[in-house]
């Protein structure tokens, strides 16, 4: 008899969730998508809200299957960032080489988004 009764509230919680991390995702990719393309550069405040979202919510995820994308979205920006940092005296002595670091560096950044956003859209976790 209990077979018969469907968690509700887990059902929401679980849209709430891909609800967010899309919001997320969407975020991260206008970011990626804008770093590759020279001069279309949005905000790093985009990125910083959906940090700031993943990190909020990343304690609502714990034992989904959700919650690997919200640690795969703060691991893929704090390596960027990491990475961004590192290689910015790159741009200070020469301004190829920063411009192919930074190139590569979003590259990567952007392939991590839409890895991502495949595997929320399947409904299944991303592993690294």
């Amino acid at each position: 008899m209990n077979d018969d009764i469907i968690d509700v509230d887990a059902d929401a919680r679980a849209e709430s969730l891909k609800t967010i991390g899309w919001v997320s995702y969407l975020l991260h990719l206008a970011v990626a998508i804008a770093a590759v393309v020279p001069g279309a550069q949005p905000s790093a405040a985009l990125l910083i809200v959906a940090l700031v979202i993943d990190l909020v919510k990343r304690g609502d995820a714990a034992g989904t299957w959700q919650a690997s994308h919200f640690s795969w979205r703060i691991r893929s920006v704090v390596w960027a960032g990491v990475l961004y940092i590192v290689t910015a005296p790159l741009w200070f002595f020469f301004i190829l080489p920063g411009w192919i670091a930074w190139g590569l560096i979003s590259l990567w950044f952007l392939y991590r988004i839409v890895r991502g956003m495949v595997g929320m859209n399947e409904g299944r976790a991303v592993h690294a």
